[in-house]
């Protein structure tokens, strides 16, 4: 499998990808452009213990969307004795990585020790436990800080978007920090340091405080992309201190000097490679499909469907539904996200009684393209693209009464459609690399290759996310040559 990277170091990097059901490691050799080896750990079926069959701990009311971060860790121990079974992990010479966006992890004043002093004889999940000053992380999925939302845009209207690439949106880390200082303002005045997903691994791996990067920081309401520092204005208003306690930014590129922890020595590594600052997964994958530069667009079809691109400057969505956030390699990119992605593909898939077959590919055939009209949109989540609240299937024709392949051509094409609509402010593009697990269906590949009117490639390798930290390790690292 060629990756699109084009370094010519012979060195082999580890790149890790902790998304929201699961947590991935894969091995790149920079020398033959390849993926050596590959782990992965499924949170639901493999850390049942947690007890999140999606990846996150259910809510009866249906908007709060949190995750214990002791399972993230849990998995990252798992995952690397997993990789260690099946590659020497001697031979692995950086480490670089990504987590799923805008998750927030809440830490107190032992996080520094704790981290300098773990004990190979010991799980990271128990070393890691007391140092949480609150014991949940709220994740992507979450919509419940409408209120901090419509008091940030009351506060700063749309200088917000302006100055952040994004208006106040649900999910994103700053709304989720005001909500939390204002509900649990104790837990909060014990809180020392707040980090993303991303950041939170890398300083695990690293046994220090890790920098948050342009690309990932830019998913939280908080990062001034105009001079790439923390808004102190805004981070003022959100909560009190919150600069304080939040990690340094990383520029583009940049080694910040961190090298892997001797802990994970227990897992075959040199203690003192390289670990490059962490990245968010959609900024990771924008790189591993080779898309860091304008002119090609990505679809990641995963648990929520993403489009992002790269751009060749800073400017906002007019309408607020895209995003700008830091592009890993330099500059910015743009990102729409559809919160119904494969979760509700799923979800029509399993009440229609289909095979992956008939979903992915016979429905399409007996049915013509367009669907003589008939769309449908399924709200299983409540959506932010567009705003919408969750009610089930929404179709412009009688959805009960439809035959089964009427109905998976109608969705698809639904949601294809939405992205379209919600992305036609981006730079134009003739090709779009489509990744995540549902690249698989040739039915929605061929839709999206329709109604975006574009070549639409996939890669041999769904793990772009992985694969895009592995080469961002390479990168940094190049100009030292093998360590």
């Amino acid at each position: 499998m060629q990756t699109p990277d084009n370094e010519e170091e012979k060195m082999k990097t580890l790149g890790i990808d902790s998304s929201t059901q699961s947590i991935k490691a894969l091995v790149y050799d920079a020398e033959t452009k390849a993926v050596a080896a590959t782990a992965s750990v499924n949170f639901g079926k493999e850390l049942p213990e947690f007890g999140s069959p999606d990846g996150f701990l259910p809510d009866a009311g249906g908007c709060v969307r949190q995750a214990d971060p002791l399972m993230w860790l849990a998995g990252l121990d798992r995952v690397l004795a997993k990789l260690q079974a099946v590659f020497d992990t001697s031979q692995i010479d950086a480490v670089g990585g990504d987590g799923q966006q805008h998750g927030s992890v809440y830490l107190g004043a032992k996080w520094p020790e704790a981290l300098a002093s773990l004990d190979t004889a010991r799980p990271l999940a128990e070393q890691i436990a007391p140092c949480l000053s609150r014991k949940v992380a709220p994740i992507w999925m979450d919509s419940s800080t409408g209120e901090e939302c419509r008091a940030l845009d009351a506060r700063f209207g749309e200088n917000l978007r302006l100055r952040t690439g994004s208006p106040a949106i649900e999910r994103f880390t700053g709304p989720q920090i005001m909500k939390f200082a204002k509900e649990s303002p104790a837990a909060y005045a014990a809180t020392a340091r707040i980090h993303l997903v991303s950041s939170f691994l890398c300083s695990v791996l690293a046994g220090k405080d890790a920098p948050i990067d342009t690309g990932d920081g830019a998913g939280m309401n908080l990062l001034n992309l105009e001079t790439l520092s923390w808004d102190a204005e805004i981070c003022g208003f959100a909560a009190p201190g919150l600069a304080a306690r939040l990690p340094r930014i990383a520029r583009p590129g940049e080694n910040a000097g961190l090298g892997l922890s001797p802990y994970f020595g227990k897992y075959g590594f040199r203690a003192g490679i390289p670990v490059v600052p962490f990245t968010g997964d959609n900024p990771a994958s924008l790189v591993g499909v080779g898309a860091d530069r304008p002119g090609v667009a990505v679809v990641s079809l995963g648990t929520s469907d993403v489009f992002f691109a790269a751009m060749d400057g800073f400017r906002t969505d007019p309408a607020g539904c895209g995003h700008v956030f830091g592009n890993p390699s330099g500059g910015f990119m743009c990102l729409a996200c559809v919160k119904n992605g494969s979760l509700a593909r799923e979800k029509i898939r399993s009440r229609l009684g289909a095979d992956y077959r008939f979903f992915d590919e016979t429905a399409f055939e007996l049915t013509p393209p367009g669907n003589g009209g008939k769309r449908a949109f399924p709200f299983f989540e409540s959506e932010i693209t567009p705003v919408h609240a969750a009610t089930g299937v929404e179709a412009n024709f009688d959805w009960d009464a439809a035959a089964p392949e009427v109905k998976v051509r109608a969705v698809i094409e639904g949601q294809v459609a939405n992205l379209f609509e919600r992305t036609r402010w981006i730079d134009e593009f003739d090709t779009i690399r489509v990744t995540g697990g549902a690249s698989r269906s040739k039915g929605l590949r061929d839709a999206i290759a329709a109604i975006f009117g574009a070549r639409v490639e996939t890669l041999d390798v769904p793990d772009s996310a992985a694969l895009g930290g592995a080469v961002l390790a390479a990168r940094a690292i190049a100009k030292r040559g093998k360590v």
